[in-house]
């Protein structure tokens, strides 16, 4: 297997206190590798929450035996279903949560999901309720995913909304589509052919401010280099081309208002 720079794989590997990451090997899209990342959450009531989960070995199962019981697992958007299967059957007391149109999408590659609950647009009456943050990013009629936000550790949590592929990792004929798409791990950001997907650009912004309102200090993402620091400084970067005629609308109007209250004066 050609190594990830990631290694090593399939082990918890923590981030901040109740919060841990698992890289996991590469999935191969039309002989693109991309590396896959799973994120860990230990909720209050010491269950665990598992985003986007990875290959389950032996030994990494053993390892979140220690940390608790796997009781949520979380497909957060239509294409991260792959391994969902092999975690439900080792822990069948979870409980499956999914993005929408993540089944039926499942379906048309084989691959039959247990049955789950469809993720709520905002959090609300889910057993992390007050713990992790949710959102369901408008814009795209086909492209739905579910942006979470974990509190205690004011880390933000995408799924395909960002990648940033880190190119000395990756086979050089892979290397060009990266640097064409701007997804490297220079300037990660949503790829192309999911940006373009958001027709409707002023529900798009509104969510990623809500996004970046939450005030990361880190920012996971699946594919690619994550954000240990800065995170709501790296999310505003990733995004600074969909929020700049936001913002500069606000300057304005900010700019009239100051000129308003100096003409009453």
């Amino acid at each position: 297997m050609t190594a990830t720079g990631y290694e090593p794989l399939n082990v918890l590997k923590p981030v901040a206190d109740s919060i841990w990451i698992i890289d996991g090997a590469p999935v191969t899209v039309m002989g693109f590798p991309f590396p896959t990342r799973a994120t860990v959450i230990r909720l209050e009531n010491g269950d665990l929450w598992v985003h986007s989960p990875t290959p389950l070995t032996h030994d990494l199962q053993e390892a979140l035996a220690v940390l608790g019981p796997v009781r949520h697992l979380v497909a957060p958007n239509q294409f991260h279903f792959l391994h969902i299967p092999e975690w439900a059957a080792a822990f069948p007391e979870a409980q499956l949560w999914m993005a929408p149109g993540t089944p039926e999408r499942a379906a048309t590659h084989g691959v039959g999901l247990p049955d789950g609950q469809e993720l709520q647009p905002r959090e609300a009456e889910v057993p992390w309720d007050g713990q992790i943050a949710q959102i369901l990013v408008r814009g795209s009629r086909t492209h739905k995913e579910i942006a979470f936000f974990h509190k205690g550790s004011a880390t933000t949590i995408l799924t395909d909304l960002i990648e940033a592929f880190e190119t000395a990792t990756l086979p050089a004929r892979c290397r060009p589509f990266v640097w064409l798409n701007g997804i490297d791990e220079t300037d990660g950001k949503t790829p192309p052919l999911i940006r373009w997907t958001f027709r409707d650009k002023q529900a798009f912004a509104e969510d990623i401010e809500t996004i970046v309102g939450w005030g990361a200090r880190r920012v996971i993402i699946a594919h690619g280099r994550w954000y240990a620091r800065n995170g709501t400084a790296e999310l505003e970067r990733a995004f600074r081309k969909l929020l700049a005629p936001r913002q500069w609308d606000r300057a304005m109007r900010d700019m009239k208002a100051r000129a308003q209250d100096d003409d009453q004066a």
